[in-house]
């Protein structure tokens, strides 16, 4: 496999063979892949930190999920506009100024004075994060050839490893060097941003840029619309979930025992099995269909929460593995199967499944913390494990698509 520069701009004519071809160009792939990566490494340094911020700046549950809330509301709630952008200006600032404020801004969390200061670069990260998704998202099936679901999962798998081995990386980190030490960590981003600066190619547009926002939206969705908002509902749900047991479950196990780079490893299972999974959902997708995948992987979801949650001592690794596997399994085929959907608008579309829904799934954050400050964090976490399975009645109505 050949890495070509090929970061001047596409000309309209080139365009209509980049779509038409059936190869998968694997070296563009494996770039988008790496910003993908390197912007989620950084990501995945606030949740495994939380018992570190809440002892070093007294936070309490309900802040957390205050914290937390509003960073990835920030951060993903926005995303439809620049998905919408994305898709119709043929430019890749979005994805380096994004990339720049994650690994730029996430840092500085570790020499935060106060809750205020310790939100501001958590939400300038996160607004980072939330400009290079959609159009990195995008930018994949036009390098995927007639293997679009696998190459998403790729895609997907740079961002699930980099939250598997972010938090085991950063916990590590803090415990040997400290928080104050953290700044030193963009050093790593900075060498990835100038990799990709040289070889990511220009975003293509979709040619809709006399529409506005709303209007593209009816032009390129039309009579699918009813199909994406059922596989948004799904995602939400999931989105719900998810997020609940990636901001709590970290300290339910420190206060339960865990040190902070036992927490920090526990974390990264729970990760490393969704990028397996997400994998294997990809690959078994293109061959049978989502809606069979969708269906188990959120019919077990639940009971497999309910392992990692109550598994004793050494055997939560198991439980976390297991959790993971299930519960990001499902990710990447939401936006595959929008963008078949609606290829008239990858960037945007992606946006509202990834970023949309994850975003406002987070954004009950402090809606969980406030019952977790009430009712206790296990209870909670508890009762939010069954969550996965209302959306086996959305599920049922999807359409086939293969």
């Amino acid at each position: 496999m050949t890495l070509k520069n090929t970061a001047h701009p596409i000309s309209e004519q080139t365009v209509p063979d980049i779509e038409k071809d059936t190869r998968v160009n694997y070296g563009i792939v494996l770039v988008i892949t790496l910003v993908h990566f390197s912007g989620d490494f950084y990501s995945s340094f606030f949740a495994p930190l939380l018992p570190a911020f809440v002892d070093k700046l007294g936070l309490t549950l309900t802040q957390v999920g205050l914290l937390t809330g509003l960073v990835r509301l920030l951060a993903f709630m926005i995303q439809p506009v620049v998905g919408y952008l994305s898709d119709r200006y043929e430019s890749r600032w979005f994805i380096f100024t994004g990339l720049f404020l994650a690994f730029f801004c996430i840092p500085f969390s570790g020499v935060a004075p106060n809750f205020w200061v310790l939100l501001l670069v958590l939400c300038l990260g996160s607004l980072g994060s939330s400009m290079f998704h959609p159009a990195t998202t995008g930018m994949v099936p036009l390098y995927s050839g007639n293997r679009t679901g696998f190459c998403l999962s790729i895609y997907n798998t740079g961002g699930t490893f980099a939250f598997a081995l972010g938090p085991v990386f950063i916990t590590w980190y803090v415990a040997r060097f400290g928080l104050e030490a953290m700044p030193w960590t963009m050093v790593l981003g900075l060498v990835a941003f100038v990799f990709c600066l040289r070889y990511l190619p220009r975003p293509v547009s979709e040619n809709l840029s006399h529409l506005g926002f709303f209007k593209s939206l009816k032009v390129t969705m039309g009579d699918v619309y009813k199909t994406i908002l059922l596989i948004w509902l799904v995602m939400f749900l999931r989105a719900i979930t998810g997020q609940a047991f990636m901001t709590f479950m970290p300290i339910y196990l420190a206060d339960t025992g865990h040190p902070l780079p036992s927490v920090g490893l526990i974390v990264a299972f729970f990760i490393v099995a969704g990028t397996l999974s997400g994998l294997v959902a990809g690959y078994l997708a293109d061959r049978t269909g989502f809606k069979k995948i969708f269906f188990i992987s959120h019919l077990l979801m639940a009971p497999a929460l309910i392992l990692y949650l109550y598994l004793p001592g050494p055997f939560v690794f198991i439980g976390a593995f297991v959790a993971g596997f299930f519960v990001l399994a499902s990710l990447p085929l939401g936006v595959v199967m929008a963008q078949k959907l609606v290829p008239r608008s990858r960037a945007m579309v992606s946006s509202l499944m990834m970023g949309f829904a994850y975003g406002l799934g987070g954004a009950l954050s402090p809606v969980v913390g406030t019952l977790a400050d009430k009712y206790g964090i296990e209870t909670v976490l508890f009762y939010t494990a069954f969550i996965p399975l209302i959306s086996l009645v959305f599920i049922a109505r999807f359409p086939r698509v293969t």
